[in-house]
């Protein structure tokens, strides 16, 4: 399965990661407060991630990281 992971202390709820990613159901402004006053972005629907790594590039604070199952049938 693919992962997702956001570095919570890193992330300043910028949204950009949100705007751009394509399946528009991955991740979603959290709850959570991290130590600087910003509610995190978070991980909604792993299981529509297609992996395409472009919250990873788009997040101007490099708290985002995108592993892709590479198994194969």
């Amino acid at each position: 399965m693919n992962r997702v992971k956001i570095d919570a202390e890193r992330c300043k709820a910028c949204g950009y990661c949100i705007y751009f990613c394509p399946q528009k159901s991955i991740l979603k402004q959290g709850e959570n407060v991290n130590r600087k006053g910003y509610r995190c972005a978070e991980v909604e629907a792993l299981a529509d991630c297609i992996a395409c790594g472009i919250c990873a590039t788009v997040c101007p604070e490099i708290a985002i990281s995108v592993e892709r199952d590479i198994t194969e049938p």
